[in-house]
C-alpha cells in the first residue's frame, strides 16, 4: 500500500501488530488518518479508541496529527514529529513495554467482552485462536476484504 495514499474502501489498514518507532497501532492508525483526509476511510475510523491509546500514551493531539497527515508527510516524517510534539516523551524502554502489552490486550469488563464475543461469533465461531484485540482486528480485516475464516 503506497503509505501516503490508503483507500481503506479497497483494503485494510496496516496490522495494529506493525509497529514504527517500537510504536504498536501507530502505523495503522497513520494509515487511517490518511484515508480519512483523503475521504477514503470506509468503515474505519481515525482516533477511534485503539487510536487513543496511542495517543494518550504518546501525547500528542489527534486533530494536530491529522494535519500533519494532510501535509503529506511520511512515515518517517510523522514519527520525527510525533518524538519532537509529544507531550510525554516516553523513552524507548517505555513504548516496548507499552506496545507489548497491546498487543496482550483482551477485554476485560462485561461491556467489552460480549463487544468481542459477537464480533468474534459473526465472522469466525470456530476459530478458538482468537483471544486479543490485535488478533480479532485481524480477522476482521482478513474477512472484510474477502477471506475465508
Amino acid at each position: 500500500m503506497p503509505s501516503n495514499n490508503p483507500d481503506l474502501t479497497k483494503q485494510a489498514p496496516r496490522s495494529a501488530r506493525v509497529r514504527l518507532g517500537g510504536y504498536a497501532i501507530l502505523p495503522r492508525m497513520l494509515d487511517k488518518g490518511r484515508a480519512a483526509t483523503a475521504g477514503k476511510n470506509g468503515e474505519y475510523k481515525f482516533a477511534c479508541p485503539l487510536d487513543q491509546r496511542f495517543l494518550q500514551f504518546a501525547g500528542v493531539d489527534p486533530e494536530t496529527l491529522k494535519a500533519q497527515l494532510a501535509a503529506g508527510k511520511s512515515d518517517s516524517e510523522i514519527l520525527e514529529w510525533i518524538n519532537s510534539a509529544s507531550t510525554t516523551r516516553p523513552s524507548p524502554a517505555e513504548i516496548a513495554a507499552w506496545s507489548a502489552l497491546q498487543e496482550q490486550r483482551v477485554p476485560t469488563d462485561p461491556e467489552s467482552r460480549k463487544f468481542f464475543n459477537d464480533i468474534h461469533a459473526s465472522i469466525a465461531p470456530k476459530r478458538t485462536d482468537i483471544a486479543t484485540w490485535f488478533d480479532l482486528l485481524d480477522l476482521d480485516d482478513y474477512v472484510s476484504f474477502g477471506g475465508k475464516p
